[in-house]
């Protein structure tokens, strides 16, 4: 049998992913952890594991701690995952949703800032700064003013807007 498992491997694989799930809940005093399975689908001589995160995003919508706090954990990957982008867009949507201990609020500012001030401005970087915005940002703002991606112009455009935002710009901001 051919099997397809599109979960990561090492510390993303699916077995890492629930160990890692039911440390934080024992953590986090979360007494009735929630069961994280992969979607499989199996044909005659094959077998399609498709990834962790989709149940790890939906305890998140749920306003499960533990996987809000996977899914932070998530977005600070750099590296590439089977349907990452997707994934990545959907956990940071599925974080802005929720009400987030500060802790994390802090591990996000800090990935952002670090991910603007490098350039690196994947596709999914337009839902990491909706959840900035979301989250706020005011304390990390001079550190991200003092090393703007000048030579991104990607990169320049997020810039701004996190620039707007800060001097409330009401483009940017509603009213």
């Amino acid at each position: 049998m051919v099997t397809h498992d599109y979960n990561g491997k090492g510390n993303w694989s699916v077995a890492a992913v629930q160990q890692r799930y039911l440390e934080h809940c024992r953590r986090l005093g979360i007494w009735q952890p929630r069961s994280l399975q992969p979607a499989v689908y199996c044909q005659p001589g094959s077998m399609w594991i498709y990834p962790i995160m989709r149940p790890v995003i939906e305890g998140i919508q749920a306003g499960d701690l533990a996987c809000a706090t996977l899914g932070v954990e998530f977005i600070e990957q750099d590296s590439r995952f089977p349907f990452g982008r997707s994934l990545k867009s959907r956990a940071a949507r599925a974080l802005k949703r929720v009400e987030l201990p500060q802790s994390l609020k802090v591990r996000i500012q800090r990935r952002v800032a670090a991910m603007l001030a490098a350039g690196d401005t994947p596709r999914e970087f337009r839902e990491y700064a909706r959840l900035l915005r979301r989250i706020g940002f005011a304390d990390i703002w001079p550190r991200m003013a003092a090393s703007p991606p000048a030579g991104n112009q990607y990169a320049m455009r997020y810039f701004a807007y996190f620039r707007a935002i800060q001097e409330s710009s009401t483009a940017v901001v509603r009213r």
